[in-house]
């Protein structure tokens, strides 16, 4: 029988006002000497509560920004100032890209980690791994970590106040899960730890998707509220527990290779990585050749929470002659590079296979946009 691996962080915590208790999770790491890493905004939205919660128990901190891209040279900065405070803990606030870059300092550092996502716009938080890339934005290579992140705590006050496009863009990436890992399990393709995808991984993959489906759109209208009601909380959950668990012990194919083959044009730095997984995710119900009739129910979603369903929603010029010429063979061959992940569908692909089936995804909801209008 075949050996399965899960991974889950050490703890998840959620709920309103839950970054008031960071302290106690900080000093339950046996730390006293918080390195701090986030964007403005992100370490703005929760100061008053940190600084109360370090206060309480005794906890000195020091504040680095996160200047806005998960790249060597930004962890490497980084990792010199938290050595020169004498870092004990790492403490991550903000959103995917800061989480990640976060994730790769206390990696260099042997240094545990506390998470604490602004946004539920990716499932970066949960996850043992971190996406680095390069300083121009394109997709360098994929960093594995020994163990998941120690705590994540997930404020929902604070995720109800951030945009609603963050919140779309973290469904996109968590609609993806269940198609990804469902294929994964076809193939009997490895998961990020290198084992095949095991029971649990699916099962929190399937709620994952049905959660988006049934309170997606409520969960919109809460966030565009700012109130942190029912349908919120749950797919705040759904994106950054089910969906980071389930894509990590699950497996990816198709709809991140696209993301990452997308990322190969300028154009597309623009959008939020779920926006793009969202269109890959079609494009691999489309490879998959899926019935036309659920394509257009999960294109139907995705219209219903702001998620793009055509290329030109993530900024290309479908129009512009270089699209056909060459752009789109750099984003299909990107995406088929030795190694990446459109390899652990059950049948074989290629750029050419791929080319046709970013235009046909492409062309279905461009005809979808036109019939509702």
């Amino acid at each position: 029988m075949s050996v399965s691996v899960n991974g889950f962080p050490g703890k998840y915590i959620q709920g309103p006002d839950a970054s008031a208790t960071i302290g106690k999770h900080v000093a339950g790491l046996n730390a006293s000497q918080a390195f701090l890493i986030g964007g403005a905004r992100g370490l703005a939205s929760c100061a008053a509560n940190v600084d109360a919660s370090f206060s309480e128990h005794e906890i000195s901190k020091f504040v680095s920004d996160f200047r806005g891209e998960c790249s060597w040279n930004e962890v490497n900065r980084l990792v010199d100032i938290a050595a020169k405070f004498g870092a004990d803990v790492i403490v991550a606030i903000g959103g995917g890209k800061a989480l990640d870059t976060s994730k790769l300092v206390a990696d260099k550092m042997n240094l545990p980690i506390v998470i604490v996502p602004t946004t539920a716009a990716t499932d970066a938080p949960c996850s043992a791994l971190s996406v680095v890339y390069t300083d121009n934005g394109e997709v360098e290579e994929y960093k594995f970590f020994k163990s998941n992140p120690n705590v994540v705590l997930v404020d929902t006050t604070i995720i109800a106040k951030a945009p609603k496009r963050y919140l779309a863009s973290g469904m996109g990436d968590a609609l993806s899960t269940f198609f990804e890992a469902e294929q994964c399990a076809i193939s009997r393709s490895d998961n990020f730890f290198g084992a095949l995808p095991s029971m649990t991984a699916l099962a929190l993959a399937k709620l994952c998707r049905d959660t988006l489906l049934e309170y997606g759109v409520d969960a919109m209208t809460q966030c565009e509220a700012k109130c942190t009601g029912a349908a919120l909380n749950k797919v705040v959950e759904a994106n950054t527990l089910l969906s980071g668990v389930g894509f990590e012990s699950g497996g990816i194919a198709a709809a991140h290779a696209v993301h990452n083959g997308l990322c190969e044009l300028e154009a597309c730095h623009a959008y939020l990585h779920g926006e793009k997984v969202a269109f890959g995710v079609l494009t691999q119900l489309v490879l998959c050749d899926t019935a036309p009739a659920y394509i257009q129910e999960i294109m139907a979603f995705c219209h219903s929470v702001g998620l793009p369903v055509t290329l030109q929603q993530i900024g290309v010029d479908i129009a512009h002659p270089r699209w056909l010429e060459e752009d789109l063979m750099r984003v299909a061959e990107k995406t088929c590079i030795p190694g990446e992940t459109i390899h652990n569908l059950p049948f074989r692909v290629n750029a050419k296979i791929v080319a046709d089936a970013i235009v046909a995804a492409d062309a279905l909801g461009r005809a979808f946009l036109a019939a509702h209008k």
